[in-house]
């Protein structure tokens, strides 16, 4: 969508800090020992009481409030009660909700508690390369160019992307135009950021792989060559100079 009014901007905010105080208090909130259905539960409770609705629900169906997904999983993990979170976990968080007819995204992997297993890296990686990503946006880019600034750094830190998950345009539905920002330069995309436009901008960072399958469950997502994801996630107002972080609020970057 393109914020035209007050209105538009009062309700993109609301939303926005909905999903990003759930993703903050879930992030929080997740201990070794629970169970991904239990982390997701509490979650939905969240929204819920800020009068919002998960999107993922609404849109496909999904069984969960939220996706969460533990370690090899890339996105889409299903909540479960036999899921249970274990000490140095590559976890990913995803909240996505509508309120009161406007819809936001975020997300983002962390380390659950001792990063015995060595993910902070890739962890940290994520992170900076959405930092960067986000911090050179306005009005007129190249989308492409956006792709080909994620996955150079991607390199840079010794990691590939994930091509075949990108972000979206969003606002009053969960996938708007532009329906592919993706984490490397695709000479396709001839499309440019507009100034005032919302966007959910998000890094699909790996170890390994490049594409990511679905597995039976129709849902879960898991990388074409094994090893780990890491992914962070903004929803954003293009400008003409800085954007407007509307998720802000989930701290991902601290």
């Amino acid at each position: 969508m393109s914020i035209t009014t007050e209105d538009e901007l009062s309700g993109m905010k609301k939303v926005s800090e909905a999903v990003a105080l759930t993703l903050k208090e879930m992030r929080n909130y997740a201990k070794p020992g629970m169970s991904t259905l239990h982390l997701d539960q509490f979650g939905g409770q969240i929204l819920q009481k800020m009068g919002a609705n998960s999107a993922p629900f609404l849109t496909y169906g999904f069984p969960g409030f939220t996706c969460i997904s533990v370690n090899n999983e890339v996105a889409h993990g299903i909540p479960s009660a036999k899921k249970i979170l274990q000490e140095g976990d590559l976890v990913n968080i995803d909240v996505s909700a509508e309120l009161n007819g406007f819809w936001s995204d975020n997300g983002g992997s962390f380390v659950l508690g001792q990063d015995i297993h060595g993910h902070q890296h890739l962890v940290n990686a994520s992170k900076q390369i959405l930092s960067k990503a986000i911090a050179n946006i306005k009005g007129g880019l190249k989308i492409a160019d956006l792709g080909f600034l994620i996955e150079t750094e991607a390199r840079k830190s010794g990691y590939t992307v994930i091509k075949n998950l990108t972000g979206h345009g969003i606002g009053r539905s969960l996938h708007e135009s532009p329906s592919e920002i993706a984490n490397f330069r695709d000479r396709y995309n001839l499309n440019r950021f507009k100034k005032n436009s919302v966007v959910a901008v998000e890094t699909f960072i790996s170890t390994q792989s490049t594409i990511a399958n679905t597995l039976a469950d129709g849902w879960t997502l898991v990388g074409n060559k094994g090893g780990y994801v890491a992914q962070h996630e903004h929803t954003i107002i293009v400008t003409d100079s800085k954007p407007i972080i509307l998720t802000a609020m989930n701290e991902i970057w601290n």
